[in-house]
């Protein structure tokens, strides 16, 4: 595909016109591609076989050529799934109210056809230009092999997704400002990650503040609970402002954490409060991992074991002995530690818990011990002092955390955060909040009175089991797992790394939570490996904003 050619809709009237070498001329070709070209010879067809440049070439010009025409029946059936591509590209100009637009397409990469699209909306008497990039595939057809686009909604709009549309009008509801705490903005272009949230902000408390909805252009989504996308404003109409609990520093940090790895996410949260201060993924657009992922935690998780054996009478206080052997077995499972490590001689609870012994919180309540427990203490504790299992209202859609009951060899696997526990970086964010605290605060983004719904409570920790936690996290922070990573944090500092294995990925995640005098911090680096290796730089980087 030659760079520079244009397609364009011009003057309200969709026609074709010359623009580009290579497209200077053409008209449409009769039918489908597969007609005659425009001096009447007929085009073969390969019927099996790989797409060759020409038929790449041509079928997204024909496909391109139909959309800038307004044929929508023409171009859907340039696609493998004319059904659902014809009524997505009569919207464009119907739904979407495009009055004009130039479509300019680049250099093809093997079947993969990028190019730009510069539309102007026009809607009760005001316009702006929408601008953005999107690609075509072109496959064989499977019935007809004729080569055809390969049909997604993403190739009207790279953020349009199955059953969604485009549209056009006076907004259902009043835009927002949203602002942190101290009432500085924010917006998606300074702070990508929060694209979701802020969408989601408008569609659950515009009708709290005060506004007047603008025009706009927006992506709807299939559904119901699902925010709109607005994708232009063309006018403004008056926004509402919302005061959110985030902290525009501590967000822009976070920002930059995550973007030092391919996959990662990062909460931030205020231990004496529950407030949110940041909340940060990369890739920033789509799904928010960071609150609504559900993954095993790993050693992250033995802060929650730690508080079980404390409140169970398993062990008396951070200096209480156990054992950490390279190996230990459980109702026919075998768990080691890192690279088989030991710690001669057994130690403290403290020395395992810093040194992230898998075996010593596994072995000290195993079967074979003398403190035994059941298969539920370990999600009773969690949800009797971290909240973890009840619903949180967080103020935009978040994942509870799992810790259910299990058996066999999964429950020795759940006091190491692997088995059946599920978490995000928020959990973990606020299990080291509460660890530092000595009290659960759920999690909040927005004021509480705006909450619909039920904000979960917890006990307060035990003094001693507390200051146990803080005792072991201090000195994982400084001489243990994760020192190297809390080296430039200052303050009274905790932390606590973990790594979790899964299936089918070559290197594990990573995980590391910690806090720094009235900040917490939770991060998740896919295939990260260690947690201090990648996560426990996130998080320092977080702790550092405050």
């Amino acid at each position: 595909m030659r760079s520079g050619a244009k397609v364009a809709i011009v003057g309200g009237a969709f026609v074709l016109v010359a623009g580009g070498v290579g497209y200077a001329g053409f008209n449409l070709w009769n039918g489908i591609t597969g007609g005659v070209d425009n001096v009447g010879e007929a085009r073969p067809l390969k019927a099996s076989g790989p797409i060759t440049s020409e038929e790449t070439e041509r079928a997204s010009r024909d496909f391109l050529a139909a959309w800038a025409k307004g044929d929508a029946e023409a171009a859907g059936q340039l696609t493998n799934d004319p059904a659902n591509a014809t009524p997505v590209v009569g919207s464009f100009r119907e739904a979407a109210h495009v009055a004009k637009a130039v479509i300019t397409p680049g250099t093809a990469s093997g079947t993969t056809v990028p190019y730009t699209v510069k539309a102007t909306v026009s809607h009760q008497g005001h316009s702006k230009v929408l601008s953005y990039s999107s690609k075509l595939t072109v496959v064989r057809g499977a019935t007809t092999g004729r080569p055809l686009v390969d049909w997604a909604p993403t190739v009207l709009h790279p953020r349009l997704t199955k059953g969604a549309s485009l549209r056009t009008g006076e907004a259902e509801t009043a835009a927002i400002e949203a602002v942190d705490r101290q009432g500085r903005k924010l917006t998606r272009e300074k702070y990508p990650s929060l694209g979701t949230v802020l969408d989601t902000l408008r569609t659950r408390y515009a009708d709290q503040v005060e506004g007047e909805p603008g025009i706009e252009t927006w992506i709807e989504p299939a559904s119901a609970d699902a925010p709109n996308q607005t994708l232009l404003t063309l006018t403004k109409g008056v926004p509402g402002k919302l005061r959110t609990t985030l902290d525009a520093e501590v967000q822009a940090a976070a920002e930059r954490a995550v973007q030092r790895f391919g996959q990662a996410s990062v909460v931030a949260i205020r231990p004496s409060t529950g407030e949110i201060s940041a909340v940060a993924n990369n890739p920033a657009t789509g799904f928010n991992t960071a609150m609504q992922g559900a993954q095993a935690p790993g050693s992250t998780m033995k802060i929650v074991t730690a508080a079980m054996m404390l409140d169970r009478g398993v062990v008396d206080g951070p200096s209480s002995p156990v054992e950490c052997p390279e190996e230990v077995q459980w109702k026919g499972g075998t768990f080691h530690n890192l690279d088989h490590f030991s710690i001669p001689d057994g130690g403290s609870l403290t020395e395992s818990f810093r040194r992230s012994c898998n075996t010593a919180f596994i072995k000290a309540v195993g079967p074979l011990s003398e403190k035994d427990v059941e298969d539920t203490a370990l999600g009773e504790t969690a949800r009797k002092y971290f909240g973890l299992g009840g619903v949180w209202s967080t103020g935009i859609p978040s994942s509870d955390a799992s810790v259910p009951a299990s058996q066999g060899s999964e429950t020795a696997a759940s006091y190491i955060g692997q088995g059946k526990v599920t978490m995000n970086a928020l959990s973990v964010a606020s299990i080291a909040a509460t660890a530092k605290s000595g009290a659960f605060h759920q999690p909040v983004l927005v004021p509480k009175e705006l909450i619909k719904g039920e904000i979960t409570t917890a006990q307060p920790l035990p003094g001693n089991i507390a200051s146990a936690l803080r005792t072991m996290m201090s000195a994982t922070a400084t001489t243990g797992t994760g020192a190297q990573a809390m080296a430039s944090v200052g303050g009274d500092k905790g932390a606590k790394t973990g790594s979790a294995e899964v299936d089918g990925q070559s290197s594990s995640n990573s995980w590391f939570t910690g806090y720094a005098d009235d900040l917490a911090a939770a991060s998740v680096v896919q295939s990260g490996g260690h947690g201090g290796d990648s996560a426990g730089k996130v998080v320092a980087d977080v702790l550092n904003a405050r």
